[in-house]
């Protein structure tokens, strides 16, 4: 009896050396994001050829490409002001979502009259500062790929993954606010 309890004790004391740590299955190499930077830059390589084929068969109108990396031509210009809206001015839009394929996907009627405090409410990307290059009563046309359209995730209705859009833009009031006036 006497051996077994020694024996017991010696069996417990060997197994209280301390938890030992688990290793890693796995180690992460970054290579899934490295794959995830190539696949985006080679989306948005093809979208640029794209919209640049676009551009380049519709010659009898001059395009513009903006900092956020849309390319744009006006349909109508305000010759008469030169006040784009700032944040917290109140504008008033209307504009429609079309493929590039010229195939609607929202009308200007489906969206309807837009009422946007700029920079505090939620737009896609483009369309966002989009808005901020136009002045009151100017109208354009606008061709963003995906990346500041609705990106991978769409619109969760109509617009899918990683589809660049055209849409035409008509700013039709511009509200400004109290400090963007003292100027």
């Amino acid at each position: 009896m006497r051996i077994l309890s020694i024996l017991f004790l010696a069996v417990l004391f060997s197994c209280c050396d301390g938890p030992e740590p688990r290793k890693p299955v796995q180690t992460k190499s970054g290579s899934f994001f490295k794959a995830s930077i190539e696949r985006s830059r080679k989306l948005l390589e093809a979208e640029e050829k794209k919209i640049q084929a676009i551009i380049e068969l519709d010659s009898l109108k001059h395009y513009d490409h903006s900092k956020s990396g849309s390319w744009y031509h006006y349909l109508t210009v305000n010759e008469t002001s030169d006040y784009t809206p700032k944040t917290d001015d109140l504008v008033v839009f209307t504009y429609d979502i079309l493929t590039l394929d010229n195939d609607t996907i929202y009308s200007k009627e489906d969206i309807g009259v837009v009422n946007y405090k700029v920079d505090k409410q939620e737009l896609f990307l483009g369309l966002r500062d989009a808005v901020k290059m136009l002045k009151e009563k100017e109208r354009a046309t606008f061709l963003f790929p995906s990346s500041i359209a609705f990106g991978y995730h769409g619109d969760e209705n109509k617009i899918g993954s990683n589809v660049p859009l055209k849409s035409t833009i008509t700013i039709l009031q511009i509200e400004k606010q109290q400090e963007n006036t003292v100027n």
